[in-house]
């Protein structure tokens, strides 16, 4: 649910701006709103599991998020959904580190790698599923039921969770006050500047606020929170221990890239379907279904296998796979490509995005320490979500860009108004447009290159069952699990 609503929203914004009679400035901030609401809180909710139980914050976020769910399905106008988006994306964010928390707590390192597998698969294709969804439900049933369908999944998931997930002994924390303001001000500074900066031109947002006046300070607040860190001698919010373990700090680079590749790629694609090939937005969507197929079905056999080899291989190869799925789709966007052949790097990309989640986040969690599980599951939710803004707001600059470059007539409109021509783009201007939108796709291909050459770097996993060593004693909670 929680990475579904990051994406679904997006084929729904024309309808929303019908039935709510907004504008597209105030539908874009439906998407925002939930995505700050998101990113800003992870590195402290993470805490808070920590020191109160993953479960308990995990259920209380079910809670809030289904019921935001449900209020943004009734709301009637834009400025109600837009505060119930706000409401969503803090449940998701009291959620998102407990997920990953338990796995690390309660699987030892031997077997967190299959466990991994399956939350992966989960991110990797819930992430890519929320725009084929929000299609078929848009069309079908109305953009209100986008949010409805929350309702019912978040009930039974409450109730699953409630029998099934163990409560987990608790680690007594002190809470770092100034580093909850000073990381809360700079993400949220860093976060809205990068968001809003397309919207605003990159320029004032109002009177001497500028975007990348906001942007500059939230580094700069940021900057001065990692200083307090270093220099806090009680419990600091962001152990920067975490970060002597490579594996973990690699894997944060990793994931970062990640989150930018997977957020950019598809808003070229998709633009290239809908204004070139005049697909719908479910068909255009749908030409994502070998990716979620394959990935889904492929994600917990890569779970199983990394416990027993090396997972940069399988990272690196997933990685460098995802490259080379998206520099095809490059070469092949031009008004006379036959359609079925975007179906075979969608297929590349699947196996791609297999190899790809659990053995970054079964690296990164590797060596955390119990009690500090949730920490380290706070920022490496955080760099992905920061990752991901990053990719929204670099695309949409590049898009602009190449469509100014390759069709300057039209080069006063948004992509999304089709330079200018309100949603109907003339033949004559399909291959210039198509060839704007391949080239933007070259970016989240180099981006997701670092991620694989960074990948490399990975050392190699401490020794256990499966790798010749003898299986370390499971921790307290695991222990109590089995019993």
């Amino acid at each position: 649910m929680i990475l579904i609503d990051t994406t679904i929203v997006s084929v729904a914004n024309p309808r929303i701006m019908e039935g709510l009679d907004t504008d597209i400035n105030a539908v874009i901030w439906v998407t925002s709103a939930y995505l700050l609401a998101y990113a800003v809180p992870l590195l402290v909710t993470g805490r808070l599991g920590d020191r109160f139980g993953p479960k308990r914050l995990y259920l209380a976020g079910l809670v809030v998020f289904t019921l935001a769910s449900l209020w943004c399905g009734l709301s009637g106008n834009v400025e109600m959904l837009i505060a119930a988006r706000v409401l969503q994306g803090l449940g998701a964010a009291l959620m998102t580190p407990q997920t990953m928390a338990v796995i690390t707590r309660i699987f030892p390192p031997d077997r967190r790698g299959a466990a991994m597998g399956l939350w992966g698969a989960t991110a990797g294709v819930a992430t890519l599923v929320g725009p084929i969804l929000g299609g078929v439900l848009v069309d079908g049933l109305g953009w209100e039921w986008i949010f409805f369908i929350n309702v019912p999944i978040g009930i039974v998931g409450f109730i699953l969770a409630w029998r099934l997930v163990p409560s987990l002994t608790t680690h007594p924390h002190k809470f770092d006050i100034p580093g909850v303001v000073l990381s809360a001000v700079g993400l949220f500074l860093l976060v809205f500047g990068l968001q809003e900066g397309e919207t605003y031109n990159w320029g004032t947002i109002t009177g001497p606020v500028t975007v990348w006046g906001l942007i500059i300070s939230g580094v700069v607040v940021l900057v001065l929170f990692v200083g307090w860190q270093a220099i806090n001698k009680g419990e600091p919010l962001l152990p920067l221990g975490l970060f002597k373990d490579r594996n973990f700090s690699l894997a944060n680079i990793g994931i970062t890239t990640v989150g930018f590749t997977v957020t950019a790629f598809g808003l070229p694609l998709i633009f290239y379907y809908q204004m070139v090939r005049d697909m719908t937005p479910t068909q255009s969507a749908l030409m994502m279904v070998p990716l979620a197929l394959i990935s889904g079905g492929l994600a917990p056999v890569v779970g199983r296998i990394i416990d027993r080899v090396n997972p940069k291989y399988i990272t690196s190869a997933g990685l460098l796979l995802m490259a080379v799925a998206l520099f095809w789709n490059s070469a092949l966007m031009h008004p006379d490509t036959p359609v079925w052949l975007f179906l075979l790097p969608s297929a590349v990309l699947g196996f791609a995005n297999a190899g790809i989640w659990a053995p970054l986040s079964s690296t990164a969690t590797r060596n955390l320490p119990p009690r500090q599980a949730g920490a380290g599951a706070g920022v490496y939710n955080t760099t992905r979500q920061i990752g991901a803004v990053l990719g929204s707001a670099a695309i949409a600059v590049l898009m602009q860009a190449r469509l100014a470059a390759e069709l300057p007539a039209a080069a006063g409109g948004a992509p999304g108004e089709a330079g200018g021509f309100g949603g109907q783009l003339p033949p004559a201007l399909h291959e210039g447009f198509s060839t704007a939108m391949g080239q933007s796709i070259m970016l989240p291909a180099a981006v997701i290159v670092l991620g694989a050459a960074v990948a490399l770097f990975f050392a190699t996993p401490k020794a256990v069952q499966g790798w010749g060593g003898q299986r370390p004693a499971a921790d307290q909670d695991a222990e109590a699990t089995t019993r």
